[in-house]
């Protein structure tokens, strides 16, 4: 046999993974979400918070504050305070967390290490629901302070369970979370994702029904307010403020504030950017 006889063919070699100068080369992104890597960034996430006592006090404390103003406020009329306290108790958790997380979101790209943790085998899911995981843990513990301290502590009058209303808090909280991660991959600066605010969470607040029945409205700004996640918050606080039991209104406006802080968590992750150019 001829030592020229053909071979077969040597299959290329795979490419190198791309790199830019002065970048760690980027790693095969993972398919799939994994609960180490995702729990490895929570509790990173939760180290820093740890040596940041000024943020824990901004999430833990200013709801809890802005209620016992609120009920002094109305201290005069404590049925004022019934009528709109429960609804203020998911606003509030939910506007202190979309400013917190926004902003250290932010300050994790602004400073490379979002970079850094991406070019390691972990996906963005990874990132955004290690974040979320942490965020939620302080939003268990600042909806539980304000809850006890609306019902216990500054006597606001709830038909139903307190437990609903605790429930409704926690996911107006998680929900704020996921806005602040989903509107910091489109902020260059702190200042412009303290800038979102305006514009993701006032028109909120003004259509959320807590000011006037969403039913009076303009029917094209009732049209906008079905689709606003804080509307059906404020209406899950009202039907614990109405009703002794679980009402099926209650249980599908926590499913719409639950599938909504879901569905931005998953917007979030698909625009996370590496850096801020």
């Amino acid at each position: 046999m001829s030592s020229t006889a053909a071979t077969s063919p040597t299959p290329p070699a795979a490419p190198e993974p791309h790199a830019t100068p002065g970048r760690p080369a980027q790693a095969a992104r993972p398919s799939a979400l994994n609960l180490s890597r995702t729990t490895a960034t929570a509790a990173r996430a939760l180290r820093q918070l740890r040596h940041d006592p000024r943020t824990i006090a901004l999430m833990i404390l200013v709801p809890c504050v802005m209620l016992v103003l609120l009920r002094y406020v109305f201290d005069g009329s404590p049925g004022t305070f019934d009528s709109i306290g429960a609804s203020l108790l998911g606003i509030f958790p939910l506007i202190t967390m979309f400013l917190v997380t926004s902003i250290a979101t932010l300050r994790e790209r602004t400073s490379g290490t979002l970079e850094r943790l991406l070019a390691m085998p972990m996906g963005k899911g990874d990132l955004i629901a290690g974040y979320a995981l942490a965020f939620g843990a302080l939003a268990i513990i600042q909806s539980t302070l304000a809850t006890g301290l609306a019902v216990w502590v500054l006597g606001l009058d709830v038909t139903g369970s307190p437990w609903l209303l605790l429930l409704v808090a926690l996911l107006d909280a998680l929900l704020g979370t996921a806005l602040g991660l989903f509107v910091s991959a489109f902020a260059a600066s702190e200042f412009q994702a303290v800038q979102f605010m305006p514009a993701v969470i006032f028109p909120q607040l003004l259509l959320c029904g807590l000011f006037t029945p969403r039913s009076d409205m303009h029917p094209v700004l009732e049209a906008i307010s079905d689709v606003l996640p804080m509307s059906y918050a404020v209406d899950a606080m009202n039907e614990v403020l109405r009703h002794t039991d679980m009402t099926a209104i209650f249980v599908r406006d926590v499913l719409i504030v639950a599938g909504s802080a879901l569905l931005v968590l998953g917007l979030g992750a698909a625009t996370l950017r590496r850096r801020t150019p």
